[in-house]
């Protein structure tokens, strides 16, 4: 690096905790550092985390990165920020938050969707005029498993009328950081997306509709203003410039979630090319030249993070975490029955038990629906477990099984994604935690039957999206660049010897969920 190299400064706040990364202009990541945070669960489907913890987990972070001198502080010219969709910070005039945040998780808000969404008839829980309104405008509409922002703030209307009356604006997880970093209150046209109020027809001014809000039910005014993606928010607080050491000109570049970041650190920016994201949840995605929806299997193309094009979004509830359940509450649950302590690397463990255990795990096969699902069914009442267990399952069987498992539900997914946009998939970019399982890509290759493109630096991938968008707006690199800066570690291609018994069982798996969903609606209703 030259000292007339210029670095920024990327934040993913991710549901296990914020990742604080330093880049420099060109994508080329220095170094990083992680804080855990907490996620608290309640028996009603409530999901929430607290800001507070939030921002004091970034600013821990960022100090000991910056601490480290990976480069000059004067050289440190932006911070871009990424991380969790689909929360709800509720917070007052002076940006301090009115309690925890609402997070993707939660579904608890799902008879207030319910409430407006649907009618006399109904197509799907939805009233038809409202539906063909919401679809028009939007590209989608609200979940009824009401996991969406916009099921949130109406939670809140009804349940803590308090904090919504107290409420000056009800912000995005990421949109809650840029208001820290810069005191502005705002969201970016594809941060807004799933509060279902804006018409996305034209991707270059995305804006409230005033239809949609009388819908919604929701007080306009407690809605955060508007800005393109990817342009620049503000200038870094000076209190916060002179904590961390940086200097006061410091830019922000307006946030993108999750899976707009990931598109863009996956490398998959060219349209119709999809990845695989593999973390605590799942996505597939791809960018497309147009607005299209598939309802029935809560698919849309929303604005994208990049001015100008759409985004193919959805939404995998559990993926990576149901090998963290394997292991924490089956494998090494710490009750009367432990023998020790889990082992620091029990995924590497989970790796070698899996690559030596046969396709199929004799016929077992496991539901990843742990917390409800939204992408390709929106049903936060099924549930998922071991089907088809025998005497003769083992400890390996089951291991194996998770793997496979969510790469059922990947290849699910992909059917409706390459439905909706007309091709097929030559290949899948694989990022996240999951894409540095070298099993796990070769058991994703084999189930979904399509060459899998293990990334480089896999679980960086938001980090690295959110400092490359930041670079492309600041004029460092153009978009058409971006893919070049993302390099292919290792192509996986199907095994052929394993496509009988994935085709076989991949078939019994979506058998489960169309034989058993009113069963899981009748167990978890209440």
């Amino acid at each position: 690096m030259t000292s007339r190299e210029k670095y920024i400064l990327a934040i993913d706040l991710g549901t296990s905790g914020p990742k604080v990364a330093l880049f420099s202009s060109q994508g080329e990541m220095l170094g990083s550092e992680f804080e855990e945070i907490k996620l608290l669960l309640f028996p009603d489907g409530g999901a929430e985390q607290s800001p507070n913890e939030w921002w004091d987990a970034i600013q821990k972070a960022a100090k000991r990165l910056l601490a480290r001198g990976l480069a000059a502080s004067e050289n440190i010219v932006a911070i871009a920020c990424t991380g969790q969709w689909s929360g709800t910070v509720a917070v007052d005039q002076n940006g301090d938050a009115l309690g925890n945040a609402i997070i993707w998780m939660d579904s608890r808000g799902g008879p207030q969707i319910h409430q407006i969404a649907g009618g006399a008839l109904n197509i799907q829980g939805y009233s038809p005029a409202k539906l063909i309104q919401w679809i028009r405008l939007t590209g989608g509409a609200p979940a009824i498993a009401g996991k969406d922002p916009i099921a949130h703030i109406l939670h809140l209307k009804q349940h803590q009328p308090e904090i919504y009356r107290r409420a000056f604006k009800f912000l995005e997880p990421i949109d809650y950081i840029g208001l820290r970093l810069t005191g502005r209150f705002a969201a970016s046209f594809d941060s807004i997306s799933l509060h279902w109020m804006t018409d996305n027809r034209d991707i270059n001014n995305v804006r409230y509709d005033e239809r949609l809000i009388r819908m919604s039910n929701v007080d306009a005014s407690k809605l955060p203003d508007l800005q393109p993606a990817n342009s620049i928010l503000g200038i870094l607080q000076p209190d916060i410039a002179r904590g961390w050491g940086l200097t006061e000109n410091v830019r922000v570049v307006i946030g993108s979630p999750d899976i707009h970041s990931a598109a863009i650190g996956s490398g998959a920016v060219r349209d119709f090319e999809p990845h695989l994201y593999i973390g605590t949840s799942s996505w597939i995605t791809c960018h497309v030249p147009f607005k299209k929806t598939d309802l029935t299997h809560s698919i849309a193309a929303l604005p994208s993070a990049i001015p100008g094009r759409y985004l193919l979004t959805d939404a995998q509830e559990c993926a990576g975490a149901c090998l963290q359940s394997l292991r924490d509450n089956i494998l090494f649950h710490q009750d009367e029955m432990a023998v020790n302590e889990k082992p620091a690397n029990a995924y590497k463990l989970f790796d070698q038990i899996a690559e030596r255990t046969p396709a199929g795990s004799d016929r077992l096969i496991f539901l990843p629906w742990l917390y409800g699902e939204r992408a390709p069914v929106d049903d936060r009442f099924v549930r998922g477990g071991f089907f088809n267990q025998s005497l003769q399952t083992t400890r390996e069987h089951m291991i194996r099984a998770v793997f496979e498992g969510v790469a059922y539900n990947s290849r699910w997914l992909l059917g409706y994604v390459e439905g909706l946009i007309g091709k097929r998939a030559e290949a899948v970019n694989m990022v996240g935690g999951g894409a540095k399982s070298d099993i796990w890509c070769q058991i994703h290759a084999d189930v979904m039957d399509r060459p899998i493109r293990q990334m480089k630096g896999p679980i960086e991938v938001n980090v690295r999206g959110a400092a490359l968008l930041a670079s492309a707006a600041l004029g460092f690199i153009r978009y058409d660049d971006i893919a070049a800066r993302v390099p292919v570690a290792k192509t996986y291609t199907p095994n052929p010897e394993h496509r009988k018994i994935y085709d076989e069982l991949f078939r019994e798996f979506t058998a489960i969920y169309e034989s058993n969903k009113k069963i899981f609606a009748r167990l978890n209703r209440n």
